[in-house]
C-alpha cells in the first residue's frame, strides 16, 4: 500500500479532474462557504448575556460546549489516516475535498476554545463533563477506527471509520447538539456570536455528512456485503450516542437553578431520527450503480 514513487499523475493524464462528481462539488462549495474566521466573530454581546445567565444555564451551556470542544479536537486529530487512505487509493477528487474537511475541523476547535476563553472565562479542567458514553465514542471508538486505517485500509475498515466519524459523531451527536443550542439560544435571543459560529459549523458539517454518506454509499455499491457491516456498527454505536444524551440530562437533574426548558424525549427522538435518515440513505446504495453514487447530490443527504 505504501507508495514511495509515482508513475504518472491524474491531472496530466487524459482523465484530468472530474468536476461533476460529488466530492469535487463539495470541494468547490467549501471554497465559497467555508471561508469564515473564528476570530472575526463578535462576542461582545455574548459576554454581557453570559453575565445575566443563572448558574444552571451557564452550567448547561458549559457542559454542551465542553463536549463540542473535545469532540472537535478529536475529529481534527483523527482525520489524517482517512485522508492518507483515500490519497493512496488515487482518489484525487476525494482527497482534495478532504483537505478542506480537516481545515474546517481545526477552525471549529479554535471557535469553541475562543468561546470558553472570552465569554465563559473558563480555564478549569473540563474533562469532568466527559461521561462514560462520551469517552467510549471519542476516547476509544473514534481514534481506534480511524488509526486502524494505517495498518488496515480495507473497505470494511474504511466503512467502520466513516460510520463512527461521519454518521455518529457528526450525524447524530453534533446535529443533536446544534438542535439544543438553537432551542436554548434562539428562543431567548441571547449569545449571538455563539449562534453565528454554530450556524457556520452546521453548514460546514452538512458537507462533511454529505461526503460521509457518499463514501459509505460508494463502498456499499462496490461491495454490497458491507451494508451488513455498516448497519450493525451504526446500531452498536447508537446505544452510546443516546447514552451521551441521557448522561447530559442526568447531570442536569442535579442542578439547583432552572436551566432552559429542555425535554429529554425531544432530543432522544431527534437523534434517533437523524440516525435513521442516514441509515436509509446509505441503504439505497444497494440498488444504485457506482456512477449514480458519484452523481448524487448533497441535497440527498438529509440534514
Amino acid at each position: 500500500m505504501t507508495q514511495s514513487t509515482h508513475a504518472a499523475f491524474i491531472t496530466t493524464s487524459e482523465r484530468g479532474l472530474r468536476h461533476d462528481i460529488l466530492p469535487m462539488r463539495l470541494y468547490h462549495k467549501a471554497k465559497k462557504l467555508g471561508i469564515w474566521d473564528p476570530r472575526a466573530i463578535d462576542f461582545s454581546q455574548d459576554i454581557q448575556d453570559w453575565q445575566r445567565l443563572n448558574e444552571g444555564e451557564r452550567e448547561t451551556l458549559l457542559y454542551l460546549s465542553s463536549l463540542f470542544q473535545a469532540g472537535e479536537e478529536s475529529v481534527t486529530l483523527d482525520l489524517l489516516p482517512l485522508i492518507l487512505t483515500i490519497a493512496r487509493e488515487g482518489r484525487l477528487e476525494e482527497e482534495m475535498y478532504l483537505t478542506t474537511f480537516l481545515w474546517e475541523e481545526a477552525k471549529h476547535t479554535e471557535f469553541f476554545r475562543r468561546f470558553l476563553d472570552e465569554v465563559a472565562h473558563e480555564h478549569s479542567d473540563l474533562h469532568r463533563y466527559h461521561t462514560p458514553s462520551y469517552r467510549k465514542i471519542f476516547y476509544e471508538e473514534l481514534p481506534q477506527r480511524m488509526h486502524a486505517l494505517l495498518s488496515d485500509p480495507s473497505p470494511e475498515a474504511q466503512a467502520r471509520a466513516s460510520v463512527v466519524y461521519n454518521m455518529i459523531v457528526e450525524g447524530v451527536l453534533a446535529e443533536t447538539g446544534y438542535h439544543a443550542y438553537f432551542n436554548m439560544l434562539e428562543r431567548l435571543n441571547i449569545l449571538p456570536g455563539l449562534r453565528q459560529g454554530v450556524s457556520y459549523l452546521k453548514r460546514d458539517e452538512s458537507r462533511h455528512l454529505a461526503y460521509g454518506v457518499f463514501l459509505l454509499s460508494r463502498l456499499v455499491a462496490q461491495e454490497p456485503r458491507l451494508w451488513d457491516v455498516i448497519q450493525a456498527y451504526m446500531s452498536e454505536l447508537l446505544t452510546y450516542a443516546l447514552g451521551v444524551i441521557n448522561e447530559l440530562f442526568e447531570a442536569r437533574e442535579t442542578q439547583e437553578s432552572p436551566a432552559f426548558d429542555l425535554q429529554i424525549d425531544e432530543y432522544l427522538s431527534y437523534a434517533t431520527a437523524q440516525f435513521q435518515k442516514r441509515l436509509e440513505r446509505i441503504g439505497r446504495a444497494r440498488r444504485q450503480s457506482l456512477e449514480e453514487i458519484y452523481q448524487s447530490s448533497e441535497t440527498d443527504e438529509p440534514a
